[in-house]
């Protein structure tokens, strides 16, 4: 029974090409969008599952407010919180800290590596995060200063061997030595903390900075006992911190986010990207939007062909065929459909995949298709898609009445034609939404990449420095500004994009209970020139006042400050009258107000522009290169003949302003991207099952059309009379999608704080789109019959 139920089944999808084209290349589609974002979610969703203690790992967040501000968070905590609470608090079982730098390394052969992810660590770590450690002792490889594990790919890099125990490396521009004490395996992907190499903590010789709680420069987990302590030992922390800070003006508090939650719900990337988990929602929402247009593409094609296999149904039926067995039949045909597609969707998951790990960022691989978790998905999903994709039809197919049938009495109830309306007017519905959500994206991405940032990104190198580099600033300045397409040169601490330093600030006239948090940065007197940032009032610092910084007591110093207008006004004046006026960052830094410059996004559009403070520094680890465009790749061969010259200790790396800042936003131009493709698809499928729908009616009618144009009726006016019908369901869809979307997009963009208005032109281009594309596609067919001799329609009538 079995064999025939397919062996019938098989024959009839080879019988009606056209239809099982469509149907096959709509499943497809959606499958294949469902098992590439089914692979991404996996792959997101499984991040530090195989952390065997991440339930009882806990990061801490550090909030800071000072009388009067805002509070401020982050996740940077100082040396102190993980000693001073490793011993107040009982339900802590050990912890650890980390710092990431970027420091030169170099080999014993003289080869020179720019090292990107180099972690201090305490020796702690390796009791609290699942490691495989391929050569040393994981409980004492960290013990003591001076010590390095390398990850294998590492080792592979620097010596081309992991046989590397007892080798020295040298470390920044000091050239400390650092012995290698173990070889660990390159941690998965789907881990938070990404590292080429560790460093023992002690040997960063920090202990002054364990006396405070303000030099926020670390990430701190700790692990506790028992998962449920969590939340007890949150509730202890504020009374604590309430002891711990007596006596000083600004408030610290510590909050615990659990370690399992962070890649997917924190606003803090720890040492890999997060992801939000909005946008998990919305690429799963549309990947089973496009799955749910190809079924219901099957679904109408399906009850609009019962005409066609009544007689079928009925012969069957008058043979001794159970309503059952005929409900089989046609599952049957739709679980082949499913299979087949299934079959061909892994393969072009394989030959797609490249691409989208480009887009998407991610290094998924085939093989986790074969992953239990995976094969479970798959095989839900087909099962589901062919119940709902053949169900419904099996259903009406199975209960046509015989007698009627072979009478030729039957008639094509109106609920079947309503279902298949509703479904077209869903498919619409979705196209629509994604036509308006996809034209809101690209303007909110437009808008981030060609908005006044208030600071010139475009042409501008950024070096990472050292100490080094730094006192020799002078010679490096020259020697670039010999080069005429080398417009000016900064070494500061940090470019325009990335100011993230946290301080307090108070004018001379407010009391010292009133200081206000700031975001503050050392430049010297190139940054603003360089950054092409505007001076409102006021004039630039100069060397003068660099050296006046240097001066050995507070009382001597006198610091000359640069306020943006946000920083001006925080501080109760008018920018066009701070200039001159005297103030304080922190008790340390005394001086007067130089310029106030006008206001820029030194951080995301996420957030709105805060108080600014600039001053001079006498130190940097960023140097930016104002260049002209021209002549780039002679320019910069230049700069690294000149780098090589004075900086041989350290390799010459760069990368531009403007890549920097695009890098900030990946995840909403990756969103874009991916919105862009599979609004494309939804659309074509959407299409396809409106092709097939109207060359099925124009099929059903094509004696009345006959008729019509004997009596003289035109091509136009035919065309009109059958894709009237079609059209109101296009505009139906559009009237139940535009408040849908405008609700959806309404509330994604409430995420940033500078963002476009959603405009009614965006609504009005999307619906004449849906029309345009539908007309265009009904017309297809109901131009091919209205053209037709109406002869070949009626000669057996």
């Amino acid at each position: 029974m079995f064999i025939n139920y397919l062996k019938i089944a098989w024959r009839n999808l080879i019988k009606n090409k056209t239809y099982t084209f469509i149907n096959l290349f709509g499943l497809i589609t959606g499958i294949t969008c469902c098992l590439l974002i089914g692979l991404y979610i996996h792959h997101e969703l499984s991040f530090d599952k195989f952390q065997a203690k991440g339930n009882r790992i806990v990061r801490v967040i550090m909030e800071y407010s000072a009388p009067g501000s805002e509070a401020s968070k982050g996740n940077f905590t100082s040396a102190r919180v993980f000693p001073v609470f490793a011993q107040n608090f009982p339900e802590i079982e050990s912890g650890t800290r980390m710092y990431e730098s970027n420091p030169v390394i170099t080999c014993e052969n003289g080869d020179q590596f720019n090292e990107d992810h180099l972690l201090f660590t305490d020796s702690t770590y390796f009791r609290m995060f699942n490691a495989t450690m391929l050569q040393g002792n994981p409980q004492t490889a960290l013990n003591g200063p001076f010590k390095m594990i390398l990850t294998a790919s590492t080792a592979q890099r620097y010596f081309g061997t992991t046989q590397v125990m007892g080798k020295v490396v040298k470390v920044g521009a000091s050239a400390i030595p650092y012995e290698i004490t173990g070889v660990i395996a390159d941690n998965p992907t789907n881990s938070q903390i990404q590292f080429n190499s560790l460093a023992s903590f002690s040997s960063r010789n920090r202990k002054n900075e364990e006396k405070n709680y303000w030099n926020a420069n670390y990430t701190t987990y700790f692990l506790v006992k028992k998962p449920e302590q969590i939340a007890a030992l949150q509730q202890k922390i504020p009374a604590f911190m309430r002891k711990e800070m007596q006596g000083e003006n600004s408030i610290i508090n510590f909050y615990l986010e659990p370690f399992n939650s962070i890649h997917l719900h924190s606003p803090y990337d720890a040492y890999a990207p997060n992801t939000s988990i909005t946008y998990i929602y919305i690429i799963t929402a549309i990947a089973l939007l496009i799955l749910a247009i190809a079924c219901f593409t099957y679904i109408n094609l399906s009850t609009a062909r019962s005409m066609e296999r009544a007689k079928e149904v009925g012969i069957r039926k008058v043979s001794g065929a159970l309503r059952q067995q005929i409900f089989w039949q046609f599952i049957y045909e739709s679980f082949i459909l499913c299979l087949l597609a299934l079959l061909v969707s892994i393969a072009l998951v394989y030959l797609v995949l490249p691409s989208f790990n480009n887009l998407t960022g991610n290094r998924l691989a085939i093989k986790e298709i074969l992953t239990p978790s995976i094969l479970g998905y798959i095989l839900f999903v087909v099962t589901i898609l062919g119940l709902l994709a053949g169900g419904y039809p099996a259903l009406v197919l199975s209960g046509f009445q015989p007698v009627a049938i072979l009478k030729g009495v039957f008639k094509n109830y109106g609920k079947g034609a309503a279902l298949r309306k509703t479904l077209i007017v869903f498919q619409f519905v979705i196209s629509i939404f994604l036509i308006i959500a996809t034209i809101i994206v690209q303007k909110q991405l437009h808008f981030i990449q060609h908005t006044r940032l208030g600071y010139d990104r475009e042409h501008v190198l950024v070096l990472n420095t050292d100490q080094k580099i730094y006192d020799k600033g002078q010679t490096f300045k020259d020697a670039f500004l010999a080069c005429p397409d080398i417009k000016n040169v900064s070494i500061s601490a940090d470019a325009p994009n990335q100011i993230s330093g946290g301080y307090e600030m108070r004018s001379a006239t407010m009391p010292e209970t009133s200081e206000i948090n700031v975001t503050a940065s050392e430049i010297d007197e190139n940054y603003l020139a360089t950054n092409g940032i505007k001076i409102l009032y006021g004039e630039n610092i100069n060397q003068q006042d660099i050296k006046d910084i240097k001066r050995d007591t507070v009382s001597e110093k006198n610091f000359k400050f640069i306020l943006n207008e946000t920083a001006a006004r925080a501080l109760g004046w008018k920018p066009s009258e701070a200039v001159g006026k005297r103030m304080f960052v922190y008790s340390t830094r005394p001086g007067i107000v130089k310029a106030v410059v006008q206001d820029f996004h030194f951080q995301s559009l996420h957030t709105p522009i805060k108080p600014l403070v600039l001053f001079p520094g006498d130190w940097g680890n960023r140097m930016m290169v104002k260049v002209s465009g021209q002549h780039m790749p002679e320019t910069i061969r230049f700069m690294q003949e000149q780098w090589k010259k004075l900086a041989p200790h350290r390799p010459f790396q760069y990368h531009f302003l403007d890549e920097d800042y695009n890098h900030m936003y990946q995840s909403e131009t990756r969103l874009g991207s991916l919105v862009n493709i599979f609004a494309g698809i939804a659309i074509v499928l959407a299409c396809l099952g409106l092709l097939g729908l109207s060359s099925y009616a124009v099929q059903q009618r094509s004696k009345e059309i006959s008729v019509r144009k004997v009596l003289g009726a035109s091509v136009t006016g035919l065309t009109s009379l059958l894709s009237k019908n079609f059209l109101q369901l296009v505009l139906l869809s559009f009237i139940v999608a535009a408040p849908l979307a405008w609700l959806t997009m309404h509330y994604w963009l409430q995420g940033y704080a500078y963002r476009i208005t959603i405009s009614w032109w965006i609504f009005v281009l999307a619906g004449t789109a849906a029309v345009v594309i539908a007309l265009v596609t009904v017309a297809s067919q109901t131009l091919k019959a209205a053209v037709q001799s109406p002869v070949k329609n009626l000669k057996n009538d």
